[in-house]
């Protein structure tokens, strides 16, 4: 069925997803609280990340970075001068709106009122008005650090994770002994000043990141190394391992497959979510390429995350503002430049800097670049694949989202709500249920067998109310299997497992069961 944010809304209080940050005080815009299920489900999400970001590959290492850096690091990066957003305000209501917004602001008004709109799912009403003229509002939260408010002691919640591992980026490359390319992985707490927070947890002011930035050498460091780059156009294999002779392009698209993959195993399938190329005069100046994600969520189709070819602006700028060096040094490249001769060289230099003037870069710079290829230095590009933990979240609980018409056995009609969470990332993987609470020996294996399951995974005990109920509630929970323990558990072994999406049922001993469970949740 096609989810319905109110509802998904509802589920999430209901359940403890999801709470609104400081209900009991009205609330706070922007703000949310993860509850039981909800908590277990970020933790979920974040852990498949790791596994498959960082853990299940050798040419990744993480980060874990504070929140608050150096202002001038978000000089360097640009968000001190540019991370605004156009802010128009209502001359008569005085409500302050996102000028780019103000269209679906008035496309959402026009709508009939809705039943229930939990706080924070919807916009907050404009009265139609005259607008002030847009002007930028910088979205980066300022606090002080240290016991004295003066301006030189002002700084920034990081808007971002992004400008930490680039920080980093040389004591990462040093003693993690990686060699370019690599990547380096970090998720984390960003915050924004969002002036219109709204459809739920999609845009919050306090939010987590998941970023990885994936370090190559430049096409040029490719080509006097093996004497070719490879290109898209070459038709290369992006599903496949990574080649050495790989170009920015196939790199950037090897990512965007590997996205897509992970994607895939976390429980999206692949037809609900939609490849955005990102036309030339939509990239960002420093940009070669980027390519949305996006999913068909209730409210519209929205942006789940971005594959970024960054070039190596990032780099670049922190080496030119902080003063030092972001160069890494390539013995393999040093030795190969060797092999050219000075006119080799120099017709390399030469069609360098004409194909950087093509793309407006100065020419002057090509040959200074060149000169310190042949040295075997340079500064990586890099990839940038990043999302955003709390839309993935939304994303899933909206694909899992499901209401089913059943028969209640007595002629009438019941309404069955279901999460149909991967096992991968469902917030309980097993519950257990005792049959009947006054039988001892049933007891006692029910108790040994919950004991067992929640040394391994996530499991839930349950004892009360008659098992439909009981199914019901793990059901609105998401749990992929309910076990059942009952009066022929201490005869034979074996007890009743339910499955969640077919609610098919099928006696199996723990041996079996947990080989099942397993195959379930294994990447």
């Amino acid at each position: 069925m096609t989810a319905n944010l109110d509802a998904i809304a509802s589920l999430c209080k209901r359940r403890g997803f999801i709470y609104h940050s400081s209900e009991i005080y009205g609330g706070m815009p922007g703000f949310w609280d993860y509850g039981p299920l909800g908590c277990e489900l970020k933790r979920n999400v974040k852990d498949a990340w790791w596994q498959f970001m960082v853990r299940g590959r050798d040419d990744v290492a993480g980060l874990d970075a504070t929140i608050i850096m150096h202002p001038r690091i978000w000089k360097a990066s640009g968000h001190l001068d540019t991370f605004a957003d156009p802010m128009t305000m209502c001359k008569d209501c005085k409500k302050l709106m996102r000028a780019d917004q103000l269209e679906s602001i008035l496309a959402e008004q026009k709508k009939p009122p809705k039943p229930r709109n939990p706080p924070g799912t919807g916009m907050c009403p404009y009265c139609g008005g005259e607008l002030t003229e847009p002007k930028p509002f910088n979205l980066m939260f300022k606090t002080v650090v240290g016991p004295v408010d003066d301006p030189s002691n002002v700084a920034y919640l990081r808007p971002e994770t992004a400008q930490a591992i680039f920080a980093q980026f040389l004591n990462v490359h040093d003693t993690s002994r990686k060699q370019v390319p690599f990547g380096i992985a970090q998720e984390g707490k960003s915050f924004r000043n969002e002036v219109t927070p709204r459809n739920f947890i999609f845009r919050s002011r306090e939010f987590e990141q998941m970023e990885l930035e994936f370090f190559i050498r430049p096409d040029e460091a490719v080509e006097i190394l093996f004497g070719r780059v490879v290109h898209l156009s070459d038709g290369p294999d992006v599903h496949g391992d990574p080649q050495p002779e790989w170009g920015w392009d196939v790199w950037h698209m090897y990512w965007v497959e590997q996205r897509k993959k992970f994607l895939r195993e976390i429980g999206l399938p692949e037809e609900h979510f939609i490849e955005y190329w990102q036309k030339p005069d939509e990239l960002a100046h420093y940009a070669r390429a980027c390519v949305d994600i996006e999913y068909d969520f209730p409210f519209g189709r929205q942006e789940l995350e971005g594959i970024a070819a960054r070039s190596d602006f990032d780099l670049s700028q922190h080496q030119k503002f902080s003063g030092k060096s972001m160069a890494v040094f390539d013995e393999q490249l040093k030795l190969a430049a060797r092999k050219m001769d000075d006119a080799a060289k120099e017709a390399f230099a030469a069609k360098t800097a004409a194909e950087w003037e093509k793309r407006g870069k100065d020419a002057g710079e090509a040959r200074a670049f060149c000169a310190e290829l042949f040295e075997g230095r340079f500064v990586p590009h890099v990839i940038e694949p990043s999302a955003g933990v709390d839309r993935l979240m939304l994303a899933l609980l909206c694909q899992a989202y499901d209401e089913e018409t059943l028969d209640d056995g007595k002629g009438g009609k019941d309404v069955r709500t279901v999460l149909r969470f991967s096992p991968k990332v469902a917030p309980v993987k097993v519950a257990v249920f005792p049959l009947v609470k006054n039988d001892p020996a049933v007891m006692s294996i029910a108790r040994d067998i919950f004991g067992k399951l929640r040394r391994k995974v996530n499991a839930f005990w349950d004892v009360s109310g008659q098992i439909g109920r009981r199914y019901r509630r793990q059901d609105e929970a998401g749990t992929p299997w309910c076990v059942t323990v009952d009066k022929q558990t201490p005869e034979d072994g074996t007890f009743t497992v339910r499955e969640r999406d077919s609610m098919a049922q099928e006696r199996m001993t723990y041996e079996a069961f947990l080989a099942k469970m397993y195959a379930a949740l294994e990447f």
